[in-house]
């Protein structure tokens, strides 16, 4: 009797300290989000060009975080496993389109192929024929690598597939920095096309060369404008690919449950290596964007691009691939606000914060759901 009426209280203390610590996060969170209203609103109004030019900047870098943290969302979705070689797939990408580029001169094969072609056509069809290869390369190098490291431990506990993604995350890192392979310096990157500035003042106007924007012009590039289509593009094609495919519906038998899914006549392993090549192929996308935009690349490229690409699918909700895109934009913009108003240092630990206080409140993500009991 005596043992049942001590349990009692410890549990009831138990349940109210989770309580009061649940409220305190939400309230710090609560607090945490308007005092950045208050500061954006600050900021706005003392200088809105200087606003508007950090949000262009966050935008261009989140859709880039984008397109990787689709890559994480859906290994994660199908088999459970977060894959943190797929930074490194990204690094990969950027590698290809510069040899391509550099050595190979891909981009200029249209116009030796026809020389009556114009030069913006060439420019367009060699510059798509570098992101095709390289968002091939990565496919074949996920399968790969999905094959033969993670496909022997799809039975085993999850803590051995996760060790095994950071050994192979490990391995392209150091075997890229190797001098017959990347190199660890770092390269400055040739761009496949030339990236025009414009800028906003009484109308859009182009940067000419060798001048300046007038002071308190908006600025942007269309490589800004390239990866924010090219992401919302890749976005509502995965979206088409996931409902309204067949490939689509055995990924999502597949990810509800692989033996229902393997007794209804689907191909398990094949449907994972088709989720692993349209990641990598995504990841690469992104690594040939990312390079064109930010051009010097190097074999540990793919370090903090990945981590803060899962950070963001983890603060979307990881499983769900509108929450990886709307996780993503919300790095990049605190990322770019927290550089532009605090400082350059800070925007990886701001960055960062942010998932902590969002888990503290909603551990799921912000448009994840919580696990269903199968029947």
């Amino acid at each position: 009797m005596q043992q049942a009426n001590t349990s009692k209280p410890s549990s009831f203390l138990a349940r109210g300290s989770g309580a009061r610590l649940a409220w305190i996060g939400k309230g710090f969170l609560i607090i945490l989000a308007l005092l950045a209203l208050y500061i954006l609103v600050k900021s706005f109004f003392a200088n809105p060009q200087l606003f508007a030019q950090i949000v262009i900047s966050g935008l261009q870098l989140g859709f880039v975080y984008a397109l990787i943290a689709l890559g994480y969302t859906m290994v994660y979705g199908i088999v459970r496993l977060i894959n943190f070689a797929h930074g490194d797939v990204f690094m990969v990408g950027a590698f290809i389109s510069f040899y391509a580029v550099a050595r190979f001169r891909l981009h200029l094969w249209p116009a030796a192929a026809f020389p009556g072609m114009s030069s913006s056509l060439v420019v367009l069809i060699g510059s798509i024929t570098v992101i095709l290869l390289s968002m091939l390369v990565c496919a074949i190098m996920a399968v790969t690598i999905e094959r033969v490291a993670y496909k022997p431990l799809r039975n085993a506990p999850r803590i051995a597939a996760l060790i095994t993604a950071i050994g192979v995350s490990f391995f392209l890192e150091f075997f890229g920095a190797l001098n017959f392979v990347f190199s660890p310096r770092f390269i400055p990157y040739e761009r496949p096309f030339e990236v025009v500035t414009w800028y906003i003042s009484s109308g859009i106007h182009q940067v000419q060369a060798g001048t300046a924007p007038p002071s308190g012009a908006i600025t942007f590039s269309n490589i800004a404008i390239i990866i924010m289509v090219a992401s919302i593009l890749m976005q509502l094609a995965l979206q088409f690919l996931v409902r309204r495919t067949r490939i689509g519906k055995a990924m999502r038998a597949t990810a509800f449950d692989k033996q229902a899914a393997q007794l209804m006549g689907i191909n398990v392993d094949r449907i994972i290596s088709i989720t692993f090549a349209i990641g990598a192929a995504f990841a690469g996308l992104g690594g040939v964007l990312y390079a064109i935009a930010y051009p010097s690349i190097h074999s540990q490229l793919g370090i903090l691009p990945g981590l803060k690409a899962f950070v963001a699918a983890v603060l979307g909700g990881i499983g769900s691939i509108p929450g990886a895109f709307v996780g993503a934009l919300i790095m990049g913009q605190a990322e770019s606000l927290t550089a532009g108003y605090i400082s350059t240092p800070m925007r990886d630990a701001i960055a960062f914060t942010i998932l902590i206080l969002v888990l503290l409140v909603r551990p799921t993500g912000i448009f994840g759901e919580p696990e269903k009991e199968k029947a």
